[in-house]
């Protein structure tokens, strides 16, 4: 008895600490912050919540490849409807997640190259 209850004063305490399930931590694991704009907030809640917004942010598309996109995901991997909501979706994302046409880096300025001695 006596060594249940010394068992009991180690334990005990550890018992009554607050346990963090995975289901609070998923919830603080994305920290992407998509830029501000309208239809961020659908995106955030339609996309997010079965990925991470770090594949929205890595990705980039055209209007058509966004909708190609989604359409992909409702066939394949279970995505409901959009419906009205897709047009805003689709805005966000042409306007911030589009190709980049930058190519090759700007050239450096002449003032910055350094100063051949050719003979």
């Amino acid at each position: 008895m006596r060594f249940l209850l010394t068992i009991l004063c180690f334990v005990g305490p550890l018992l009554a600490l607050p346990v963090r399930s995975e289901s609070t931590s998923s919830i603080t694991r994305d920290t992407v912050i998509l830029p501000p704009g309208e239809g961020r907030v659908l995106v955030t809640s339609q996309c997010g919540y079965c990925h991470s917004l770090a594949l929205v942010t890595q990705n980039r598309a055209d209007r058509e490849g966004w909708r190609s996109l989604i359409r992909w995901m409702q066939e394949k991997h279970g995505l409901w409807e959009l419906g009205t909501l897709e047009t805003p979706i689709l805005d966000y994302l042409e306007k911030h997640y589009s190709p980049k046409e930058s190519g090759r880096r700007p050239p450096i300025a002449g003032h910055l190259l350094p100063k051949l001695d050719i003979p």
